[in-house]
Parts: structure tokens; sequence; C-alpha cells
């Protein structure tokens, strides 16, 4: 080896000389490049991955390579050659290509898995390429709050630089730990919250978009219980279920009342009665949403458990969703028994939040991943497995039920993030961890208990060590799901390797492009010491098996074209009466006459059921309902869905012809794709029993369907 070395040595001080290698091409190619026949041999590449393993913890590595210039490398590479012992170094040597002149340079493996190159001595005399070393990436932790040991963690492990002070300048990413504002006028850069997720994924919220869609798509969206909303729809709800009682005697169904706004299971209580409804605090009115309680679920060691798991929702425009390959799943501390008036109350038995749990006498905190009132989510799909279950179907429902929940609330995600972020103006791009909260029944249907817009990502709890006395202890289960997530969700939205995406929400969007550095064997020595993603993209992945049901969104781009003014959510009276005329709706039969009076009747409606709304008009929900009415009264003769679709094609169309950039619709080739969308000839019936409310007074006497009682059958 010492006289490969010298010979090295003695090629490098003849390419010093421009006037032996003038025309040569020395352009340095990583060895990674080459065909297996010229790569690293095998033991070189076995040496590498033992490195990797032995060096994954970050927080040793050095820094120094930072701060050194190119000519102390050029010396410490030459030291490298002199001080090299025979075999010793043969399993930490890399090799390298100059292209053009068939020479193979070696050197040393650093720590981290990058190389010393001999960059000056191929430098700019020889005509070659040098790669310099990336830039940190800068991440503002300051309004980071519940998550800040995880996410530093994370940092840590990415070799990134954290402000936890925060910064003058500006940084390459914001991590916050509520909502899109906590951190006013940025201008740049990536948040981790979308504009309005708080508001969405409030139970009434979340019940209104996901309703929507079952208007459309009963079979598809089957997933999410039925609901009603109060105290609005209390009456409907009375009236329903006394009439499926009058009709089935023996039903005795049970319903779980959740507080809008309440996290962490405060508030949420069993009845079997409407009159049992606690709505009503003094004067006040309690906004909540009462839904129908699966009685049979899934039972593991006779005990009652859900799953969390963390979706990525990486853009809007265009949508990316990733779902992590890991979750918890969160257990019960009492056996589960089938809800009656005696244990009704019993909370440790009925609802599975570790934030009610962990005060029972029974919680069982462990160290290990398959025990515990706390486990992975693997661990749990192994113990299925292993009684036949077959885990790729569950798995394949768990996905689907995901990508359908996000696209309920993409389009009024969108009208949110045009309010905060209008169109030409600067700022930020938006991503976000949410946590779907998913239960199995004994079927192995998974059912959508809600959705949390900022899941904890604590990786300690709680622990007694003395009467009276409590400390925060490691937890090993949160530690592996957690760290994991947050540090790919980071190595995802990497500013260095990805382009930053401008989309124009009302627009055609632009290509999104990955840029990754070439020849960066830094990056390359760090992904190699970093496991494998643990987030699996599911969209646009599955895009051709779920675009069908992008119908909403594509009235949401047409409601967004005639707000008007920029920052505005609600849609005015000139607004709407031009959407009118633009979309050629108006006829001697409607009207504009007509239309100013639709335009009042929905949008006081509306504003009496959101008291809360600062600004007047109408809203997208409102105006996603009165679409509904123009399509049933222009084509009375089509099923709901089939009058929404022609609807959308006359208006787009309409839209087109007058000059309108269009966003691009794979909806209108793809709606076949759905086995019962575009052929389906008999009128969608609701999942929900609580009907839309231009419908409440026509079926509001109606016998409802019976589907409690085959939730309690199954």
């Amino acid at each position: 080896m010492s006289e490969h070395y010298e010979k090295v040595k003695v090629q490098l001080e003849q390419m010093k000389s421009p006037a032996e290698d003038t025309g040569a091409e020395a352009e340095v190619a990583p060895a990674a490049a080459l065909p297996a026949s010229a790569s690293v041999p095998a033991s070189a590449r076995s040496a590498r991955r033992e490195s990797s393993r032995t060096s994954i913890q970050p927080r040793n590595r050095s820094k120094s390579r930072s701060k050194a210039s190119s000519r102390d490398r050029n010396a410490n590479v030459k030291q490298d050659s002199d001080k090299s012992k025979g075999s010793s170094r043969v399993g930490s040597d890399q090799m390298l290509q100059i292209k053009g002149t068939g020479k193979i340079l070696q050197g040393k493996a650093e720590t981290n898995g990058s190389r010393e190159e001999d960059k000056a001595a191929v430098g700019k005399e020889g005509g070659s390429k040098v790669v310099q070393k990336r830039r940190a990436v800068t991440v503002d932790t300051s309004k980071a709050k519940t998550s800040l040991e995880a996410l530093k963690l994370s940092i840590k492990q990415l070799k990134w630089k954290e402000f936890p002070m925060g910064r003058r300048s500006a940084c390459d990413i914001y991590w916050h730990g509520v909502s899109f504002h906590d951190t006013e006028n940025i201008v740049s850069g990536q948040v981790n919250k979308f504009p309005g997720m708080i508001e969405m994924l409030r139970k009434i919220n979340l019940s209104r978009a996901v309703r929507t869609m079952q208007e459309l798509f009963p079979e598809e969206y089957n997933f999410y219980p039925r609901s009603w909303i109060l105290p609005e729809e209390y009456q409907l709800f009375s009236t329903q279920i006394r009439l499926l009682k009058d009709n089935d005697s023996t039903l005795k169904p049970t319903f779980i009342v959740k507080p809008d706004s309440g996290s962490q299971g405060d508030g949420i209580y069993l009845i079997r009665d409407p009159a049992d409804l606690r709505v009503f605090s003094g004067s006040q009115v309690k906004q909540a949403v009462v839904q129908e309680y699966i009685q049979k679920p899934l039972l593991i060691d006779k005990l009652k458990f859900d799953i969390r798991l963390y979706v990525l929702v990486r853009s809007l425009e265009p949508l990316e969703i990733y779902i992590a390959k890991e979750g918890l799943s969160r257990f019960c501390t009492e056996p589960y028994q089938e809800p009656c008036q005696k244990n009704l109350n019993h909370v440790f038995m009925h609802l599975t939040n570790y934030s009610l749990n962990v005060h029972s006498g029974n919680f069982v905190h462990s160290d290990s991943c398959n025990t515990g009132s706390k486990r992975t989510f693997s661990s749990v799909l192994y113990r299925l497995a292993s009684k036949g279950v077959d885990i790729k179907k569950v798995w394949s429902d768990i996905i689907a039920l995901v990508i359908k929940t996000v696209i309920a609330l993409v389009p009024e995600l969108k009208v949110f993030y045009q309010a905060d972020i209008p169109p030409g103006k600067p700022g930020p791009t938006c991503f976000q961890i949410l946590g779907f909260d998913i239960l199995l029944m004994k079927n192995l249907k998974p059912v959508l208990l809600e959705v949390n817009a900022n899941p904890s990502m604590r990786i300690e709890h709680e622990q007694e060590v003395s009467p009276g006395v409590f400390e925060y202890v490691p937890s090993l289960v949160d530690e592996e799901v957690k760290v994991g997530v947050i540090r790919d969700t980071l190595r995802l939205m990497d500013p260095v390797q990805r382009k930053p995406h401008i989309s124009n929400l009302l627009g055609e969007a632009s290509e999104e492009a990955i840029v990754v550095e070439a020849g960066s064997d830094e990056k390359a020595g760090l992904v190699e010491s970093l496991p494998s993603l643990c987030l699996k993209q599911v969209f646009p992945k599955y895009m051709k098996q779920f675009n069908y049901l992008r119908i909403v969104e594509r009235i949401a781009d047409i409601f967004l074209r005639f707000l008007g003014v920029k920052g505005t959510m609600k849609l005015g009276p000139t607004g709407f009466r031009t959407f009118i005329r633009n979309c050629k709706l108006s006829n001697s039969s409607f009207t504009m006459a007509s239309v100013d009076i639709l335009y009042i009747d929905i949008t006081r409606r509306w504003t009496g059921m959101v008291p809360d709304s600062r600004e007047a008009g109408m809203g997208l929900q409102a105006f996603v309902e009165a679409f509904f009415y123009l399509a049933a009264r222009r084509f009375k003769a089509l099923p709901l869905r089939e009058q929404v679709l022609s609807l959308l094609e006359l208006c787009e169309s309409a839209l087109e012809g007058q000059g309108h950039v269009e966003k691009s619709r794979p909806q209108k080739q793809l709606s076949s794709l759905n086995p019962a969308s575009a052929h389906s000839t008999a009128p969608p019936t609701l999942s929900s029993p609580a009907p839309t409310r231009r419908h409440q007074d026509d079926q509001a006497d109606q016998t409802p369907r019976p589907s409690v009682k085959a939730n309690v059958e199954c």
C-alpha cells in the first residue's frame, strides 16, 4: 500500500502541471456512480457499512471540518498518505475516478461517512468540479413547546443548526407548537403548521367535512360514525333515536358525546338517551358532537385499544400525503364490557385516551414495545398476524381511510391558506404532522375517531419515585416512534434537497423539482448513517385510485376565483352574482332576484350555525350547499353525485371559454375508476342520519336507517 500511495502522490504532482494535463477533463465523480465492476471493493463497502452503524450518534461527530480551508484539507490528505501503514487502511479507503484521465484516487473515510479528498490537487488547474460543503439547515424551535425534546434529538441526528431562542434573520424551517400564527410575519422558509388546520379538525368542522363527502360517496366514507352536531341538531337527534327505538324495542344504542374543542379526553361521556345530554350549562350552550358508540371493538388481552398513526401532509398543491410505518397502540386499563347503564361512567373501560388512563392504578409503563398500556402498532399487527389476520388488508384499509379524510379537509384548508398567504404575496410554505386516532372493530374494519392537529410528541412520562414526588423519565416506546417521525419529516422538508415550491392555489401548479447535489459525499455519508425513511408516501402514489373523490375541491377552486378581495374567506353577494352570471346559470325561471334570495337564505342560516364568524358573507361550506342546490335544480333526473359533476363540467367549461386559467381536472377522466361512481343509478343514501340542512324539514319525520343495529351485531 505504501508503494501505491507513492504512485498516487506522483500522479497528483503531475496533475498540478497545466502543461502536461491541458485539455483533460478532470471532473471528480464518486465511486458510487461507477458500474459495479469499477466500484468500491467488497471489503471497503462492508467496512463502510460497519462505520455507518457505529456512527449513528451524531452528537459525537466532529464539526471541525466546516472550519478547514481547502489548503488545510490538502495538507491533511498528504499527511494521511505519509502515515498510512499497510493493510490497516484498506477497510476505510474510498475510491474516486477522475473522468477523462482513467486515474483512480483514494481518500480516507471520515467518521460521518464522508471522504477527505485532495480537492486542491484536482482543483481549477485541472478543470475539475469541486463540491463545496453544504450549508447547515437552520431550524427555529423557539415555539416548539411540547415536542422540544424529540425535535432536538432529530436536529442533532441530522446535524442541522437549532435556534432555540429564535433568530433575527430568516430560518429555513420554523417549528411551531400550536398554530401557523405562533410566529407572525414569516415571509420565507417553511412552517410546520397549515393555516386553519386547528379550526378544521375541531369535532364539528371535521364532522361537517366528512358529512359532505358522505352525501356524495356514502360507501367510501362509511368509516366515520354517524354524528349529530349540537345544539343545532338536538331535536333531529332526539326524534330519530325515538323513532328508531319505536321500530325495534330491543335496540339499546349507546352514544358518545365529544366537546367541539375538547382534547385529551376532557369532557367526553357516554349516554343511552338524548335526555342525558349535557348540552346546556346555565345560560351557555355547549357545542359538541354526539356519535354512535362502537360497541364491538377488537380486543387484545380483553382490553379495548385504539391506534395513533402519524400522517404528514407535505403540501396542499400538489397534494402530498405520507403515513408513518410505525404508530402507537393505546390500551384501556379495565377489561372491556359492552356498555350498559351501570358501566357508562367507567372511563378506563371505554375511553382509550392516554391522558385519562395514565391516572389509572392499572396503567403499566413498559420498556418493551410488546407489553404495557402503550405499545407499538407493529407489535399489535404481529400478534394479529400470528392468528391468521391479513395484515396487508388492514393496512390497505387504514391507508384508504387516511387519504379519504385528508381529501375531505383539503377544500377548506385551501381557503384558509389563501387568506393568510394570498397568491403573489411572499410567505412560507407549509407542512404538518397530524395524529389520526383509529379504532379497529371486531371485524377488523377501521373507524376514524378523530384527527389531532397537534398530536403530542412527548418522549417522556411522569413517574412517581416516592409518595407525592414525580419525575420525568424517558419513554422508549414514544421515543422509538416519535423521534423517527419528526426526523424524517425534516428530511423530507430539507430545503437543500427540495426546491421551494411556489404554488398558486388558483392556477396551474408548478412542477416540484428535487435538487440533489452532484457528488455531495458529506450528504451521502449522513444519509447512510441514518435509518431508512419511516414515512411512506401514499399520495400522489395512489392518486388514480382516489382522485375521483376530489369533487368538493373542484367546487372550492371555483369559490376561490370569485372571492375578489385578497385575504378574505367569505363570498359577498356581488361575487355570488358574478359566479352565477359567468357560469351562465340564470334563466327565465331562475332570475337574478332568485339568486339574491338564495344567497340571503343560505348565508343567514350558516351565520346562525357559526356564531363566532368574524366575517360576513358566504363561506365555502355554505357555497357548497348552494352549489348542490343549483345542481339539483338544473339536473333533476340524475342522482346527487351526477348532478354535481354535471354542474361542475358546465361551470368549468364556461370559465374556460372566458379565458380563465383552469387547473387540470383528472377527475373527469378518472371518475370511472370508482366502480360505484358514474354508473350508479340510485340516489345515494346518507350514512349519517342527520340529513343536510336544506332537507331537514322534509326528512325530520322519516324513520332513519337502523344502522345502529348493524353495528351492534357486527
